[in-house]
C-alpha cells in the first residue's frame, strides 16, 4: 500500500484497531510513513536516525502475531520516533552533541521499553539541541531541524524533531521530553497536542537526578486521543524508581472518548503569568479558543494571575539541575556548545543559600496555584508568547518591545508549570493571519492528564487547522 493510500493521515488509534482488524498489515503503515519521511524529511531534518532495516523486521513480525490471533498490545505495530537524548537499545543516541555522535546504549530507557512493550515499533530518533538545553532545535552533530508550517521559522525545542514527525505524518507518534517547554512550545509552535506529565507518571530509569521531578516524559501526537492512548502505553508504577506513582485512573483514551462537553468546569484563563507579555494576536487565539469552551458548557473567566516572581526561583532550580545532570562531564565543560555551557556555569556560581532561598520561594508560587485550583479546576496560557520565530534567531529576542536577554526568558509561562509540579497540555487553538498555528496551554492539578487530554480533545474540535504545508 502506498504513501497514496493515507495511511499516514490516520490517526494512531485508527491504525491500531485497522492493524487488529487485519484491515491493514503492520508491513503497509510502515511502508507508508517510510514514503512520507522519504519525500520531506531531507527538507526538514526531523528524524536523524532512521532504522528502516530493523523497523521493517519489527513489522513483520507484528504482522504474523496479528496472523496468530497473539494478544496485542495497545500500540502494536504502530511506528513511533524517540528523541535523540532518550536511550535506545542498539541505536545510535547522540544528545545531540558531539561528544556523543557515534554512542549506541546497550538499553532502553524505560519509556521507550515501555512503548515497546505495548507493541510499537521504534523506527528512529529525533533531533533536539545539545543534551535538551535549548528552545530552538540545532546542533553540532545534525544541523537545523523545520517548521513545517513555514520551513524559514523554528519548530522551537527541545522536542523540536519529534513534534515536526508528528506534525507531518511522518509517524502516528513521538516521544519527548519536558523540562522547561521542551514538549509544549514545539506542539504549540508545530501545531499538535503534546503534553507535560505528572512527575513520576512515566519513569525515568536511567536519568540523572532520579528524585528529581523537573523532566518528565510525554507524547507528542496530532491528536488527544492519540495523545491519550500513547499516555496509556508509558505510565504505570515502578516500584525501583524512587518517585513512581500509579496513575489514579484505570485509562485516560477511555475518558478522552467519553469526552462530548465540559459541562460544570470551572476554566480560568490568564493572558501573562509570567509578566513578561504576550504578542497581541497570540493572545487573541488563545483568548477566544478559552472562552469558547463556554459553548462547551463551561464556566470560563478572563481573570489575572501573576506568579512572576517564580522566573528567578525556576533560573536558580534549573541551573541546580543542569549541574546535576552533566557533573560527571564537567571537565568537558569548554566543549559544549554556548546553550548547555552557559545553563551549567550558571549553575555552578550557586550557593546553597541560593538553592535553599529558591526552594522557600517555590513554596510561595506554589501555594498561589493552589489557591487558584481551589475556585478553578483548570488553568489557560497561551503555550508560547510569541508565535514561531526566525530559523536564524537563537530565541525571540523580544516580546511587544520588550528586550530579551536569553533564550530562557521567552518560556516562561511553560517553565513556571513545571515550578510547581502541574501536568498540562499543548493543544492548537487556532492560527496567525500569516497561517502559524498557536498552541493553548492547559494546565490541571496533579494526575488530571485524563481531564486535561479531554479539554484538548473540545478545543481542538471548535479550533481545527488542518495539515502543515509540508506534510
Amino acid at each position: 500500500m502506498s504513501e497514496h493510500s493515507g495511511l499516514n493521515r490516520h490517526s494512531a488509534v485508527d491504525l491500531a484497531r485497522m492493524i487488529r482488524t487485519k484491515e491493514v498489515t503492520p508491513s503497509e503503515v510502515l511502508d507508508a510513513h517510510l514514503a512520507v519521511i522519504a519525500r520531506i524529511n531531507p527538507q526538514l531534518n526531523a528524524i536523524v536516525t532512521l532504522d528502516e532495516e530493523g523497523a521493517r523486521a519489527q513489522a513483520k513480525l507484528a504482522g504474523e502475531a496479528v496472523q496468530r490471533g497473539d494478544t496485542l498490545g495497545p500500540l502494536h505495530g504502530l511506528p513511533v520516533v524517540i528523541k535523540d537524548v532518550t536511550l535506545t537499545k542498539g541505536m545510535r543516541t547522540t544528545y545531540g552533541s558531539p561528544l556523543y555522535a557515534d554512542f549506541i546504549p546497550d538499553e532502553d530507557a524505560e519509556p521507550v521499553a515501555r512503548l515497546r512493550r505495548a507493541g510499537a515499533i521504534v523506527l528512529g530518533k529525533t533531533n533536539t539541541p545539545e543534551f535538551a538545553a535549548g528552545a530552538n532545535t540545532i546542533n553540532e552533530v545534525f544541523g537545523v531541524t523545520r517548521n513545517p508550517w513555514d520551513p524559514t521559522r523554528s519548530p522551537a525545542g527541545s522536542s523540536g524533531g519529534s513534534a515536526v514527525a508528528a506534525a507531518t505524518g511522518m509517524v502516528p507518534l513521538a516521544q519527548g521530553t519536558d523540562f522547561g517547554c521542551s514538549i509544549r512550545i514545539p506542539a504549540s509552535f508545530c501545531g499538535i497536542v503534546g503534553l507535560r506529565t505528572t512527575a513520576g507518571l512515566i519513569p525515568n530509569r536511567p536519568m540523572r537526578l532520579p528524585w528529581d521531578p523537573g523532566q518528565v516524559h510525554g507524547p507528542l501526537t496530532r491528536s488527544a486521543e492519540d495523545a491519550a492512548l500513547m499516555l496509556d502505553a508509558m505510565i504505570g508504577l515502578d516500584p525501583l524508581w524512587p518517585i513512581s506513582v500509579a496513575p489514579p485512573w484505570a485509562n485516560s483514551l477511555d475518558h478522552v472518548n467519553a469526552t462530548q462537553d465540559a459541562k460544570g468546569l470551572r476554566v480560568a484563563y490568564v493572558s501573562d503569568i509570567a509578566g513578561f507579555g504576550v504578542d497581541a494576536e497570540v493572545d487573541a487565539i488563545c483568548r477566544a479558543a478559552a472562552l469558547g469552551l463556554a459553548h462547551d458548557r463551561a464556566h470560563v473567566d478572563h481573570i489575572t494571575f501573576d506568579c512572576s516572581d517564580g522566573f528567578a526561583t525556576y533560573k536558580t532550580l534549573r541551573g541546580e539541575w543542569m549541574v546535576g545532570q552533566q557533573l560527571e562531564r564537567i571537565a568537558m565543560l569548554e566543549k559544549f556548545g554556548p546553550n548547555l555551557a552557559g545553563n551549567v556555569k550558571a549553575g555552578l556560581a550557586l550557593t546553597v543559600r541560593d538553592t535553599a532561598a529558591a526552594e522557600n520561594a517555590r513554596e510561595v508560587v506554589w501555594q498561589r496555584f493552589r489557591d487558584l485550583f481551589g475556585r478553578y479546576d483548570f488553568l489557560i496560557t497561551p503555550a508560547a508568547p510569541v508565535p514561531p520565530y526566525k530559523l536564524d534567531e537563537n530565541f525571540p529576542t523580544e516580546i511587544n518591545g520588550r528586550k530579551l536577554d536569553n533564550y530562557i526568558d521567552w518560556i516562561a509561562p511553560a517553565f513556571l508549570i513545571t515550578l510547581v509540579g502541574f501536568p498540562a497540555g499543548s493543544v492548537p487553538g487556532g492560527k496567525t493571519a500569516s497561517g502559524l498555528p498557536v498552541g493553548v496551554q492547559i494546565v490541571g492539578p496533579r494526575f488530571s492528564e485524563p481531564q486535561i487530554l479531554g479539554l484538548c480533545k473540545l478545543v481542538q474540535r471548535a479550533n481545527p487547522i488542518g495539515w502543515p504545508g509540508i506534510s
